[in-house]
């Protein structure tokens, strides 16, 4: 290596430092109090994978996983689906019919969500949900009745469900828009000249153009369901009967309230084996598409 290009490395230091101090030191020490029992106090006791075999035959473990399969839908799947609609109709049909301004404030809306703190909107809703709520009141009103949405197993996780696709719709419009600002507009005249309508402009320039922010978007939120705890925390603490209990809520719950700290760390360790995982996966799945 030349001296110029040694130089270089300089440059990497800070992060390295900052990787090293912020992610590979504690994850480190949650690994080795994976191996451990320990309540927190005292000297933590070494047993090996002990952690991780009761954790293969947790039922709340798994149950926990399955829910975060739900999470991927409401954070990931519906989201993008719905933001590459809103995204392609706020730019190539309000934008040009009504004009750039009326296509950004639209996007300004769908984007409020995503400004309130994740906690400050589960408590709101919670709010709306819970039995003496607006949302029992409106239902009263129509003649519906009254429901327990948060506080019933059937209705809690399809409630938290739903918070969240609100919560995350104006993350993928906002980037999709941003990715089709560098379109060029005159393919979409050109299209329509040739009789293209807006499903068929929507299939054959807007997916291709916008393809490498869909990965991007795609990949943030699955890692942001996998981790999700704010919303959780605030609107069901896991219940009822652990019906929205996911990794992070589960192990919070194990080193905290129960104080097994030791058991804790093994579910935040398998955690975070899965979103390493799922981010390499779609990395080189990201590559081999544009390749």
């Amino acid at each position: 290596m030349t001296r110029g290009k040694a130089g270089y490395w300089w440059y990497l230091l800070p992060g390295a430092v900052a990787f090293t101090a912020v992610v590979a030191v504690p994850f480190g020490a949650n690994l080795y109090l994976s191996l451990t029992k320990w309540s927190g106090i005292g000297d933590p006791r070494w047993i090996g994978l002990d952690n991780y075999d009761r954790l293969l035959h947790d039922d709340v473990f798994w149950t926990s996983f399955r829910n975060t399969a739900a999470m991927v839908i409401a954070m990931v799947v519906v989201p993008t689906l719905i933001g590459l609609v809103l995204s392609a109709t706020l730019f190539d049909v309000i934008g040009r019919r009504f004009g750039q301004k009326t296509a950004s404030f639209l996007r300004a809306t769908f984007y409020l969500p995503q400004v309130l703190p994740v906690v400050v909107a589960g408590i709101l809703w919670g709010w709306l949900l819970r039995p003496d709520g607006a949302v029992n009141a409106v239902g009263k009103a129509i003649g519906l009745g009254e429901h327990d949405w948060l506080g019933d197993p059937k209705t809690a996780l399809p409630m938290v469900m739903l918070v969240m696709i609100w919560v995350q719709i104006g993350y993928p419009v906002v980037i999709f828009m941003a990715a089709l600002q560098r379109v060029d507009p005159d393919l979409y005249e050109a299209a329509e000249i040739d009789g293209a309508g807006w499903f068929r402009r929507f299939q054959a320039i807007t997916l291709p153009q916008i393809r490498p922010e869909t990965f991007v978007v795609t990949l943030t939120c699955t890692i942001a369901a996998l981790k999700v705890f704010g919303p959780i925390w605030a609107l069901t603490r896991g219940g009822p009967n652990n019906a929205t209990t996911v990794p992070s809520y589960f192990a919070y719950n194990a080193f905290f309230n129960k104080l097994q700290v030791g058991y804790g760390a093994a579910v935040a360790t398998a955690l975070t084996l899965v979103i390493v995982a799922v981010s390499i996966g779609f990395l080189k799945v990201q590559g081999r598409t544009e390749s």
